[in-house]
């Protein structure tokens, strides 16, 4: 029996470190390309003007139209080809980070990964989530290796919206339970081998560090400063999470949260939100005991995480509508499939009405 465990080549986390930028690029080249939107951009400009002038470098902005598709990972490699950029900069939330990665794998180039928020655990991962114009779902792309460098600066996250860094807690908390449906199921993770006890260790610390930090993480973004809470909250929903997700495996969470971007009810609510619902019909799906489903119930309405099909956008759910969720949630290749049971789509219909009623 194989077991891999894959990382990042370097972690930086801490307050301020986005002035280093300048001296990781030069690592790799004089020449980089900005995958990021508009907006995320102008939130960290002045960062940005201040890491070239101590650590000069051209840069090229990609102005990121938002969703990553086949099409815009297709555009950022020709503008990189097009500048002689020498080494991709993904800066801003999931998708554009997603976006880089795929880029630069396909390129053949390095990556420097810089989330603004911590809403996902898509820094650390060599994988990238495909989606199409109309932002469903529509493959995970395993890329060949993961990004060269992540550059987490605890300041820039602390003056992002609230509510970035609670999604993070619904994505991160998915992390420990579907680690442990993969070991429980001897199923593969990630890289197509089975998890290490370190990578699960890494998955159950995660699930205790939000359990313990996170009302007051919250409360320090809500005053936009960062505190200890804050950082290991950060350390939590990037870090733990993408290690031990990726080194131990998905399972059901991520599928009902694919399931439910087949609804364009859904379509305004962030990853995490999502996935904090697909926790609760994991649980339901598996039988857990009901002190542990109360526990994350009540966790998630403590931080303000979705617990029912409302509060993902689903005000009127019929079975047309839930059926669809559960048979994309059990199409084949899904992470559903890494359950220690078999799932059909009507288990998933019957988990969903049992975790709405359980999280209203």
């Amino acid at each position: 029996m194989k077991k891999i465990m894959i990382s990042p080549s370097k972690y930086i986390q801490g307050q301020d470190v986005l002035s280093e930028l300048g001296e990781l690029v030069l690592e790799f080249s004089d020449s980089a390309l900005l995958v990021a939107s508009k907006d995320d951009q102008a939130r960290v400009q002045k960062y940005l003007d201040d890491s070239i002038k101590k650590n000069p470098f051209k840069i090229i902005y990609g102005e990121f139209k938002e969703e990553c598709t086949k099409a815009e990972i297709e555009r950022m490699m020709k503008l990189a080809e097009d500048n002689g950029c020498g080494v991709f900069i993904g800066l801003g939330g999931g998708k554009a980070l997603d976006t880089a990665k795929a880029a630069a794998c396909i390129g053949k180039k390095p990556v420097i990964i810089v989330p603004t928020i911590a809403s996902t655990d898509a820094p650390t991962s060599k994988l990238a989530i495909i989606y199409n114009e109309a932002h469903e779902f529509v493959e995970y792309f395993h890329l060949n290796k993961n990004p060269d460098i992540v550059l987490v600066d605890t300041t820039i996250i602390a003056k992002a919206p609230v509510r970035f860094l609670v999604a993070g807690m619904g994505d991160a908390m998915s992390t420990y339970f579907e680690a442990r449906s993969c070991v429980r199921a001897n199923a593969d993770n990630m890289s197509g081998a089975k998890s290490t006890k370190a990578a699960f260790a890494i998955a159950r610390t995660c699930y205790e560090t939000l359990l313990e930090d996170s009302v007051k993480a919250k409360a320090a973004c809500e005053a936009k400063v960062v505190t200890q809470a804050l950082e290991n909250i950060v350390e939590a929903n990037i870090l733990l999470s993408g290690l031990g997700f990726e080194s131990s495996g998905l399972a059901a969470c991520h599928a009902i949260h694919d399931g439910l971007t087949q609804l364009e009810d859904t379509h305004h609510y962030y990853h995490g939100e999502k996935v904090a619902f697909g926790v609760v019909v994991h649980l339901v799906l598996e039988n857990a005991p009901e002190e542990e489903i109360n526990t994350i119930i009540k966790y998630f309405k403590t931080v303000g995480l979705p617990t029912c099909l409302k509060d993902v956008g689903v005000t009127e759910p019929d079975a047309e509508k839930l059926m669809l969720v559960a048979r994309a949630a059990c199409a084949e290749g899904e992470t559903i499939h890494n359950m220690p049971f078999k799932v059909t789509p009507e288990d998933v219909y019957s988990a969903i009405l049992v975790a709405d009623k359980l999280g209203a």
